[in-house]
């Protein structure tokens, strides 16, 4: 028993959503596309679960946030994917796949064969008992990843109002959740070993401005600690959190967000892994010619910085989806992903963004005692990285230009004193003029910026930039 399509699509998170509208622009025909999801709904735009999903008054409930609605395109309900010919086979895990015959096997015991593979399987939550501390099975110990994550959270959630919840984690589900408990009237500690939130992304500095915001919210932060045990009562529930550093802390809900693993266990020893995930070319194309790998899950080339990363933000996930198919459909007219890293987030009355790369040496601007306020990463000189948090549509767009070009600084005490006119002056400089020639050799040498190739990152960068603005305006709830 089986079926055989032209492409599928293997997950039915936010990039196959993305991935398949870029199909039907492209125009793929009717009955030539398929879409595998463990889930049993069509694909959804996954930010809404830790933000307008968890909200007490008029939650976000699917159908409102189908793919893809995030960035102001059609909603795909699955009457949409029906009347675009294209198959959604959901509730349905594949237990093994084999990239040489080009097949999928379910669970059900059905196989799936195609022509070109695009791997979309996200990531996983990581568990406690990974980490050596068992409990997860608690019926008030939750996780976020999903809409059964999401739907179980908030049946929680509704049992434990002005309860106390302890937050395992201080990253992105951390303090979007956070907040979002906070609303529902919860008293919310959250417990991380690091030195402050968001440690991967935020300086100290950056971090004690939301730090500090929440706690005015009622929040407690214990940091540079760990969970060791839990404490249950008769029923099995959580009653208490016990920490590494001997603390105790009464507990009626706790949520976890300590990480994710991407999913790639399928394709180990038979496509190339690196940094964590598969590793794609320029193309999103992995070892195999015919599988390509998007979202969560891709290990990438950044042209930017020369090397290889993966990222875990949804902005990288709908691009690369969009990127895959164009290199799969229109391969001679298509280059190479040329992605400049970006991160957002909107949390309380907050929305935040950020470009490029945390590292060297960091120049903080503004008045973080205010509204407005951000920083610049430079790196051996240049300019590499930017974040402004409460900007306008064109500060945004300035400092996302400007990290894409890479501007030369020699004095960072000027840099932070002209804080967003910086940003806002490099980013109307004339492009450089590309060189007549470029010999390749094993040397390293400073990349030269080709005029064209400045040009259209910039106008991608200023595109995400303005889009993500729209977006935190116009659903905020999300």
């Amino acid at each position: 028993m089986g079926r055989a399509f032209v492409y599928v699509i293997l997950g039915g998170g936010v990039a196959a959503g993305y991935a398949a509208l870029e199909f039907t622009k492209r125009g793929v025909s009717h009955g030539e596309l398929c879409i595998i999801s463990e889930e049993p709904v069509a694909p959804y735009e996954r930010p809404a679960l830790s933000k307008g999903f968890l909200l007490p008054e008029s939650p976000a409930r699917l159908p409102s946030f189908h793919t893809c609605v995030g960035a102001n395109e059609e909603r795909l309900n699955p009457k949409w994917y029906k009347e675009h010919g294209i198959e959604l086979v959901l509730g349905t895990r594949v237990k093994s796949a084999d990239v040489r015959r080009k097949t999928l096997l379910t669970a059900t015991g059905e196989t799936i064969s195609y022509k070109i593979l695009i791997i979309a399987t996200g990531a996983r939550a990581l568990k406690l008992e990974e980490f050596g501390v068992s409990g997860s099975e608690a019926e008030n110990v939750c996780y976020l990843r999903d809409l059964a994550d999401a739907n179980s959270l908030v049946k929680v959630m509704q049992s434990c109002a002005g309860g106390n919840a302890v937050v395992i984690g201080g990253g992105y589900i951390g303090m979007e959740c956070t907040a979002s408990l906070v609303i529902n009237k919860i008293n919310v500690t959250m417990v991380f070993p690091e030195a402050h939130c968001m440690a991967r992304l935020f300086t100290p500095k950056i971090a004690s401005y939301y730090e500090d915001y929440y706690q005015s919210k009622g929040v407690k932060f214990i940091k540079g600690t760990v969970l060791s045990s839990f404490e249950f009562d008769s029923s099995g529930k959580v009653t208490a959190v016990n920490l590494r550093d001997g603390s105790r802390l009464p507990a009626d809900m706790v949520l976890v967000g300590i990480g994710i693993r991407p999913n790639t266990s399928l394709f180990e020893g038979q496509l190339t892994l690196e940094k964590g995930g598969i590793k794609v070319n320029g193309k999103l194309q992995t070892s195999n010619n015919s599988v390509y790998a998007v979202g969560d899950v891709a290990a990438f080339p950044v042209n930017l910085f020369g090397e290889t990363r993966r990222l875990e933000h949804v902005d990288s996930a709908r691009k690369s989806a969009k990127h895959a198919v164009a290199a799969i459909l229109e391969p001679e007219k298509t280059g190479e992903f040329d992605y400049l890293p970006f991160f957002y987030s909107r949390v309380f009355a907050f929305s935040w963004q950020s470009f490029g790369d945390n590292a060297g040496e960091v120049v903080h601007f503004g008045d973080s005692s205010g509204s407005t306020f951000g920083a610049y990463w430079i790196s051996k000189g240049h300019l590499v990285g930017s974040f402004l948090e409460g900007g306008t549509k064109e500060e945004y767009e300035a400092i996302a230009n400007a990290t894409r070009l890479q501007p030369a600084v020699e004095d960072l005490a000027e840099v932070g004193r002209q804080g967003l006119n910086f940003a806002l002056t490099v980013s109307k400089r004339p492009l450089p003029t590309p060189p007549i020639e470029v010999s390749r050799s094993s040397l390293v040498v400073e990349k030269p910026v080709y005029a064209w190739h400045a040009t259209a990152g910039v106008v991608l960068a200023a595109s995400v930039a303005g889009f993500a603005y729209w977006y935190g305006r116009r659903r905020r709830r999300w």
